[in-house]
């Protein structure tokens, strides 16, 4: 009896264990471009860390890039199939004719602020004075041309100094190399005494978006059903991440590596989950999209305007939300 039972188990065990391998075959890889995990990062990795990727039947990678021009240049050389990133560059991408399609806007709201030596007291004191920014075209770049554009100061005014991430650009500005930086705002629980938040992005630039889901028309056209399951999963990670906001802040220290006296991922998840800087319905805010079109446009960064629609699918993101929940 006892050796029958063991015959059972083993048994039983191989098929589990042949289910699971099936299950695990009909997951289909996923390869999700994001920056350099920050303690926003609860949010943007929760896809991943939190299993909605395989509820949709995906294992999505998160590859971390350091720069948001290098991310988009992966996502339209073909070796990752979708990017979390900046609006900016990903509407830059879009109006050259790039291929690039937006497909989702995870994070409509605008975190970043222009932390600056206490001495500054108004972006007219930036004259002359140097701004770290990630890269050209990049989103710290087109954010601080827009507050600058907003209170009427020629760029040229000013000089940019170019430091990939924003932990780099705090940095630099805490040793003083720099007069001023684009970062996010989890840096205002740590900033010293001497320096001072100048200018907030919500407030400056309300209609600037930091961050759009987006892919290339070669996989929307060879891995669309793919595409339409990772923006569904996307749309219910973020959904659990600002409904939980423990398991958020725990991943993003994670992410990040905090030690256990750093507050930057409380400091940004009850910002953002307060102040509804994410959407978990991923729309797409075209109105907003044609405004940084113009902005841009303005600032000499593309040379026209062209109709959002050649560069957004929308289809996408309302397939994903029609497809039932469990």
């Amino acid at each position: 009896m006892f050796a029958q039972s063991r015959s059972f188990i083993f048994a039983a065990a191989v098929f589990f264990a042949c289910g699971l391998s099936a299950v695990n075959a009909q997951e289909k890889v996923w390869k999700h471009g994001i920056l350099e995990a920050k303690s926003d990062s609860g949010f943007i990795a929760m896809v991943n860390k939190g299993g909605f990727d395989a509820k949709w039947g995906l294992k999505v990678e998160l590859l971390q890039i350091k720069a948001g021009a290098t991310l988009m240049k992966a996502l339209i050389a073909g070796e990752i199939d979708s990017v979390d990133m900046g609006a900016a560059e990903a509407i830059v991408a879009g109006v050259r004719g790039t291929g690039v399609k937006i497909v989702g806007c995870t994070w409509p709201g605008v975190p970043q602020v222009v932390l600056a030596k206490a001495e500054i007291k108004t972006l007219a004191d930036l004259k002359g004075k140097i701004i770290a920014i990630s890269s050209p075209g990049s989103l710290p770049d087109m954010l601080m041309r827009g507050m600058l554009d907003a209170e009427n100061i020629p760029v040229s005014d000013v000089s940019f100094a170019t430091q990939g991430a924003d932990l780099d650009r705090y940095k630099s500005l805490v040793a003083g190399i720099v007069d001023a930086a684009v970062v996010s705002n989890e840096f205002e629980a740590i900033m010293p005494p001497n320096i001072k938040v100048l200018m907030k992005g919500s407030t400056a630039v309300p209609k600037f978006i930091r961050l759009c889901v987006a892919t290339s028309s070669k996989v929307l056209a060879e891995r669309r059903d793919d595409l339409v399951h990772f923006v569904a999963a996307e749309m219910d990670a973020y959904k659990y991440a600002a409904t939980h906001r423990d398991e958020t802040v725990k991943l993003a220290r994670e992410m990040t590596h905090a030690k256990p006296d750093d507050k930057r991922a409380e400091f940004i998840t009850d910002q953002a989950i307060r102040d509804k800087q994410i959407d978990p319905t991923l729309a797409i805010p075209i109105d907003r999209i044609d405004w940084m079109q113009n902005l841009f446009l303005k600032a000499g960064v593309i040379p026209k305007t062209v109709p959002a629609s050649s560069f957004i699918d929308t289809s996408v993101h309302d397939d994903a939300a029609k497809l039932p929940r469990q």
